[in-house]
């Protein structure tokens, strides 16, 4: 059984409650398909695992906790009310390197984002500058634009294909030098509305980087990714990154998302 065949198994009793016309255009794909992977209610709690493994088969791990919270308060995907401002925070709690260490986004979809990474063992606040946004989250084979997520309008999309369980959506930049890929493909299941694989291309056009969802689940009525792999094909390394104790709607105050609790996190809200 190949990936695709794994997780359309595991996805096909989701309920996605979303619904659209039989043939969506691709603005409707990239839609639903923005708003099912980072504004699913009005804001979310998650524990990570990652485990990264590079060319040798070595192994480290990151253990951290993401508090999202939405500044629009509609889940409306047809109007795109959904979308708008959002806010990040990060929390790391092992291995002993990056205990108490912090990465905070406030998301602006009309600008560019504002990032912060706080380094507890110099008491140091970092800005990350919006061109950094592309290099690697922690040393892992995500990128701090992987965590956050990238601007629907940096990118042009064209659906290229279906099948009976994907639609198949290829994006290209808008600014092809702010970026190292030349496009990248996207497998989008059509029930949930979840991008099972993503497959990234160089200048060259060759296939050197690739996502893919591993487990999903639906938690509070919304199919979730639980489990994903990030995978470098040129440096043979992989990232996996596994999600527990999952919550949407828990209330997250908005006064966490500042330079205060970047030194002084909310304790309550990281257990």
């Amino acid at each position: 059984m190949n990936i695709k065949q794994l997780i359309l198994s595991l996805s096909l009793s989701l309920a996605s409650g979303i619904t659209l016309a039989a043939t969506p255009s691709v603005d409707d794909i990239i839609h639903h398909t923005n708003y099912t992977s980072y504004y699913q209610g009005q804001d979310g709690t998650a524990k990570v695992k990652m485990t990264i493994t590079d060319a040798q088969n070595r192994t480290r791990t990151r253990e951290f906790v993401i508090l999202r919270r939405d500044v629009p308060t509609s889940d409306n995907v047809d109007d795109r009310s959904y979308e708008g401002d959002q806010k990040m925070y990060v929390y790391f709690k092992r291995p002993a390197d990056v205990n108490k260490m912090v990465f905070m986004v406030l998301k602006n979809v009309s600008g560019d984002d504002n990032r912060w990474l706080y380094l507890p063992a110099l008491d140091l606040v970092k800005r990350i500058a919006a061109a950094d946004k592309r290099t690697s989250f922690v040393g892992s084979d995500f990128l701090y634009e992987d965590v956050s997520g990238r601007s629907l309008a940096a990118d042009k999309h064209t659906l290229i294909g279906t099948d009976a369980n994907y639609y198949i959506i290829e994006n290209t930049p808008v600014a092809p030098d702010e970026v190292e890929f030349s496009k990248y493909v996207m497998y989008i299941h059509k029930s949930t509305f979840l991008p099972i694989s993503t497959e990234y291309y160089d200048k060259q056009g060759e296939k050197y980087k690739t996502y893919t969802a591993l487990a999903v689940d639906t938690i509070q009525g919304h199919p979730t990714i639980t489990k994903s792999e990030a995978k470098n094909l040129k440096t043979n390394s992989s990232t996996v990154m596994e999600y527990s104790s999952v919550k949407y709607d828990v209330g997250i105050p908005d006064n966490i998302f500042s330079e205060r609790y970047l030194r002084k996190p909310p304790r309550k809200l990281l257990r």
